[in-house]
């Protein structure tokens, strides 16, 4: 695949090498054009000698190869990382005063822009009019992520984590659909975990990696991604919104209010069902003899209360339609067992897959039947965990109104 970086000048355009490297040593042709601002940042022999491939920043170097149309024409994929204010705004307007932004023109592929910038000009009407815009016309713009910016300042405005870009790419290149663009969605992602005293917990074995993929992958299609992860050790997807919850009362706390004006709901994240009845203060000391029992408790069942938060607001004829997908981990009777959840919990769609041993919990792959509560079922084999979220994605997607 040929792929355009087009890198602006900010900070972060050192950055930008990494994402040079990582498309490069997963085998695809990269042409770096870089604005010539961003040339104060990363010099031309740094560009030229990681891609291998010649580097310019004006319409009039190599005028008789007519750079400015054939870049664009050639590419498969434009992802500009760090995309400045300046660039975002040259962009929403058809400007095009350089070669990067003659090549945004002229480009009839997939375009990702990764903005970078302080948190007051990202958050900026005139900005967040041209990101807008720029949706509009198909494009995808990543949310920066919220962090350390230049100097003290920290806030929303930092470039994601390169790898994390290089995800929404390979996710792009791969045809995702823009069938979610507009759309507010919340996955829960991980697994709860439920102190008995200050050392020890109850949870389980969930690694949040299906979780993350149905971020990504929705970041990939469009969406607005609020991700609520629970003790998840990953790095942030790019372009999500990334709440952190222990318990399952914290996340309960966060998936409501994430959910309030959501379109979709994806309970992905392995919830504990049930919590010591006390919690100790201070470590139980192993003692002579048996050890006293742990008496547990019920957990709210946040699948079940959002389907009956959607249904009341239904007969009041209030909020919007959405769409609310469980999951189902079992270990034997599997197709049983999900279809009867799916009906005690009255959500739209219920992934049901098998774990266990090297199943699941903690793998790259993953299979599933996903049950619908009009009473089909689409199984998808084993494979990569982006399979299973594209296949949950393409469902919601045909049920949004």
């Amino acid at each position: 695949m040929k792929v355009v970086l087009g890198v602006t000048g900010g900070i972060a355009a050192y950055k930008a090498c990494e994402l040079l490297r990582l498309f490069t040593e997963s085998g695809h042709q990269v042409r770096v054009v870089p604005t010539r601002d961003a040339l104060r940042f990363v010099g031309e022999p740094t560009w030229a000698a990681l891609s291998g491939q010649p580097v310019a920043a004006d319409v009039w170097d190599d005028v008789h190869e007519v750079p400015h149309v054939r870049i664009g024409q050639g590419a498969d994929l434009v992802v500009v990382a760090p995309s400045t204010a300046d660039m975002l705004a040259k962009a929403a307007h058809g400007l095009a005063g350089d070669l990067l932004t003659n090549t945004l023109l002229t480009a009839r592929c997939p375009v990702v822009f990764a903005p970078a910038m302080h948190t007051e000009m990202w958050q900026h009407p005139a900005t967040r009019a041209n990101v807008a815009t720029l949706r509009e016309r198909g494009a995808v713009v990543i949310d920066p992520a919220v962090g350390r910016l230049t100097g003290a300042d920290t806030g929303p405005g930092r470039l994601p984590d390169p790898a994390e870009i290089f995800q929404v790419c390979l996710r792009v290149l791969r045809g995702a659909p823009r069938d979610l663009a507009g759309r507010r969605i919340v996955v829960s992602a991980g697994g709860t975990r439920e102190a008995i005293d200050p050392v020890r917990y109850i949870g389980n074995r969930s690694s949040g990696l299906q979780g993350y993929s149905l971020a990504r992958t929705a970041v990939a299609r469009g969406a607005e991604v609020t991700l609520v992860a629970a003790n998840v050790t990953l790095p942030d997807p790019a372009g999500a919104t990334v709440v952190q919850a222990e318990s399952t009362a914290e996340l309960r706390e966060a998936v409501l209010a994430a959910a309030a004006d959501a379109d979709v709901v994806v309970m992905a994240a392995a919830v504990a069902d049930f919590r010591p009845s006390t919690r100790h203060e201070s470590k139980i000391k192993k003692t002579d003899g048996e050890p006293e029992a742990i008496p547990l408790t019920k957990n709210p069942d946040i699948l079940a209360e959002l389907g009956e938060l959607r249904g009341d607001a239904r007969a009041r004829g209030a909020g919007h339609p959405q769409v609310i997908v469980g999951f189902a981990a079992e270990t034997d009777d599997v197709l049983a067992n999900g279809r009867a959840k799916l009906a005690r919990k009255g959500c739209d769609l219920l992934v049901v897959n098998q774990v266990g041993r090297d199943l699941a919990f903690g793998t790259p792959d993953n299979a599933a039947t996903v049950l619908a509560a009009d009473g089909d079922a689409v199984e998808v084999k084993r494979g990569p965990k982006d399979d299973v979220a594209d296949a949950v994605w393409d469902l919601v997607a045909a049920r949004l109104v």
